[in-house]
């Protein structure tokens, strides 16, 4: 067992210390130094820099001087040092404007402060897994320091940008993290079962530092209520189930950790996992077990039209393909952009991002480019399938020490320089040469799969059944398998016949992600009928849920076209298609006039994905997308609106002392997705400033925000200013640590928990 410290901000409220958290570390060093002293019942303290990085902190001190000065305070303490590194308060593309390298510059420069000078990094509050990546590589590559990570969840379990904790797990474990888990979020009881799922997750030391529950306002502080008493019970309750690092978050006093400190160094319970073959994107998880449909059409060989997309650097081209692929069924996307003279490595990192933009589908990586691979890799937003190497030494050398690094999985090709053999037997050789030289690299069975590659059957038709024999063999080493199924039929008749009868073979045999056609319906017919026949599919739900309406005499075979997949506004505002936006809400004018779009389209469109966000079927990062496309079509449809008629203003600003402005931004775009205007003052907003605006706008609505414990007392300061002046706007509050009870102490209208709420009630004030 290893103990943290507890909450920073709590006790620096308690001292009534105000001002930049970090530059107390200067201005106030010895007031600092005491708050460490005052854990030193914890094996660890953690330095007071939550929000020092180049991207948040624009103070009058330089980052190396607080730096410094912040280590130098903890290590009063006589225990061992980590350096605090928290979240830019920015939000990453394609969310925000950060790019994924601008982040890594800010937490790189931090590591190369301090990697010398202290004992280790912790990695705490992160909402978006995207940016925590970003940080772990650059604190791993300029740094050999320990790192621990943890996320914040809500209540549904998901982090704020949709990541489950097995996704959590399966990223921060790839990227060689020395501890992972939650932090702050909740209080113990509700952080347990994220606690739960986390060990059965991943074999990796799981850290938990809860919240000391949700605070309440009195007299403009804030009052927890959980008992040391409690807390100690939770904190037996998370070593019992295998939690090995524990410490406090917010309200959490030197007190709880002392209770929390005879647990120290105490042996911990074994959460060794049964790991399954598992591939992400930020907000979707596919374990390759049974069968997965890895969907082959962006891939450009034999595809004129998708080559030449590719070639003018047509992203649009691409994303309409994969919303195609996943609308059909895919479970992945199989992205291959290699033709000749193009800069590959650019294209494919450019595709990456492009496409998981729009579609939250796992994407296998598919290049022959050691560059490509690894720049996509680094830029990609989850953990993705390599495909591919082969038994050649050379190969593997290339992609193994890039796939360990990432945490990716491999698909390794049954072939080696010598080509692909004719035989199941030799075929098996050079998979297990793959498995055993991917061992020796630190890559376990579960981060491989092996293709025994499908011969056609107009060339080779007798060595058909030696790919299928390969696939039984392959799966006694303990690792799932690949095919291209339709290579199977190349240059024969009625090609879909034989594909579908090949993939049944071939799923028989023991195949688990046939790389296939999803558009194709017979292909997918055979999949579902495959799950009934073989019980995977319960029941037959899925069979039927897809079938149940089913009455042509055969199975339509859908070849998939170049055509756009968004027809329509509706369809493009619900998709977060923003390329197509201002054309389609052109082509919306010609019939109908700028209100009924507005009320018959966008606003349809927006509750349509509000109820889906609501029923977590998507999440926030297609939410923000969708509210960028139906921002780009009403400044269409705004300019024929008779004047007068857009809707009224609101005035948004993070509150003094708060430099969190991520859930500020959000409701920024939403509220202007619905025609209202906004007036953004920013992050760290003086009292007098928002006044100001008050009497400067008269607005229908002030929102404040506030995501740190220690300002709520700014937000009651700047709703008592409001009041003040006479404010006739209505004061909404929001952030993660604003409850409805905090917003009634504080005397605000009203308390809204996410951006479609705060819309909901605009829009009742309004009518």
């Amino acid at each position: 067992m290893i103990i943290f410290d507890g909450g920073m901000g709590s006790e620096l409220e308690k001292r009534g210390l105000t001002g930049i958290p970090e530059e107390l570390n200067i201005t106030h060093a010895e007031e600092i130094k005491a708050i460490h002293r005052a854990y030193s019942a914890a094996d660890i303290v953690t330095t007071a820099t939550f929000g020092l990085n180049g991207i948040k902190y624009h103070g009058k001190y330089g980052i190396k001087e607080i730096a410094e000065a912040a280590v130098e305070n903890a290590r009063a303490s006589g225990k061992k040092v980590f350096f605090d590194v928290g979240p830019t308060g920015a939000m990453l593309k394609p969310m925000g404007t950060l790019t994924f390298d601008r982040a890594y510059e800010a937490y790189a420069e931090i590591a190369e402060i301090t990697k010398d000078i202290v004992d280790g990094y912790i990695v705490e509050t992160f909402s978006d897994v995207y940016e925590i990546k970003a940080c772990v590589l650059a604190l791993k590559e300029h740094s050999d320091k320990p790192i621990f990570a943890t996320m914040t969840f809500d209540s549904s379990a998901r982090t704020l940008t949709g990541s489950t904790p097995e996704i959590v797990a399966l990223v921060l474990e790839g990227l060689g993290v020395d501890a992972l888990g939650a932090n702050c979020s909740l209080g113990p009881r509700e952080l347990f079962p994220i606690a739960e799922r986390f060990l059965a997750c991943t074999d990796v030391p799981v850290i938990i530092q809860p919240n000391r529950g949700l605070p309440r306002m009195e007299n403009g502080r804030s009052i927890y209520d959980l008992t040391e008493d409690e807390f100690v019970y939770w904190t037996k309750k998370y070593i019992s189930a295998g939690v090995s690092v524990v410490g406090g978050c917010c309200g959490t006093t030197p007190e709880f950790i002392r209770r929390i400190s005879e647990f120290s160094g105490r042996k911990v319970k074994s959460h060794k996992t049964q790991h399954g073959t598992s591939i992400c994107s930020a907000t979707k998880q596919v374990v390759v077990e049974n069968v997965k449909v890895c969907g082959e059409r962006l891939n450009p060989t034999g595809k004129k039209k998708l080559k030449e997309a590719v070639e003018r650097g047509d992203m649009d081209y691409l994303v309409d393909e994969a919303i195609k692929q996943q609308e059909a069924g895919a479970d992945l996307l199989d992205l291959n952009v290699g033709i000749p003279k193009i800069d590959e490595a650019q294209a494919l990192s450019a595709a990456v991002e492009k496409i998981q933009e729009y579609v939250d589908l796992p994407i296998q990586i598919d290049s022959s480019d050691k560059t490509a691979i690894e720049r996509a890799v680094r830029i990609y937003n989850g953990v993705p399938l390599i495909n591919s190497v082969n038994g050649d030494d050379d190969v593997m050398d290339r992609v193994f020490p890039i796939a360990k690094k990432y945490g990716a999985v491999v698909l390794g090709l049954a072939m080696d320089e010598r080509g692909v053999p004719k035989t199941a037997k030799e075929r098996y050789a050079i998979a297990k040469k793959i498995v055993e030289r991917a061992a020796a690299y630190g890559i376990p069975k579960h981060k491989i799969m092996i293709d025994t590659l499908v011969l056609t059957a107009s060339a080779e038709q007798s060595l058909v059944k030696e790919t299928v024999e390969a696939l039984r063999l392959v799966r006694r080493l303990g690792v799932k398998t690949a095919l291209g199924v339709s290579n199977v039929s190349f240059g024969l008749p009625n090609r879909g016949l034989l594909n579908k009868t090949f993939l049944t073979m071939a799923m028989t045999s023991g195949l688990n992600m046939p790389i296939m056609n999803p558009l194709d319906g017979e292909m997918m017919g055979a999949v579902k009928a495959f799950g009934v026949l073989s019980n995977i599919d319960g029941n037959a739900e899925e069979y039927i849920s897809t079938y149940k309406d089913y009455n042509a005499p055969t199975a339509a075979v859908v070849t998939g076209s170049a055509d756009k997949t968004v027809a329509n506004l509706y369809d493009c505002i619900k998709k977060g298609v923003r390329s197509q936006a201002a054309a389609l809400a052109e082509k919306e004018l010609e019939t109908s006039d700028p209100m009924t779009v507005i009320n018959e389209v966008l606003i349809k469109s927006l509750e349509e994905v509000g109820r889906l966000f609501d029923g977590g079927k998507l999440f926030l990062p297609q939410l923000v997308s969708s509210a960028e496309a139906a921002k780009t079509a009403f400044e269409v449809v705004g300019k024929r609106l008779p004047k007068g008629a857009e809707k009224a203003t609101v005035v948004l600003a993070t509150v003094k002392g708060d430099v969190h402005d991520i859930g500020k931004n959000i409701v920024k775009v939403v509220l202007e997705s619905y025609g209202y205007k906004v007036i953004d003052l920013g992050k760290d907003v003086p009292v007098r400033t928002v006044v100001e605006a008050y009497e400067k706008y008269r607005p229908l609505a002030i929102g404040l925000s506030a995501l740190m414990t220690t300002t709520v007392g700014g937000m009651e300061e700047t709703i008592k200013a409001l009041r003040a002046a006479n404010c006739t706007s209505k004061i909404f509050v929001g952030g993660a640590v604003i409850t409805a009870d905090i917003a009634k102490e504080i005397d605000a209208d009203y308390y809204t928990e996410n951006a479609l709420e705060f819309v909901k009630v605009l829009d009742s004030i309004t009518k």
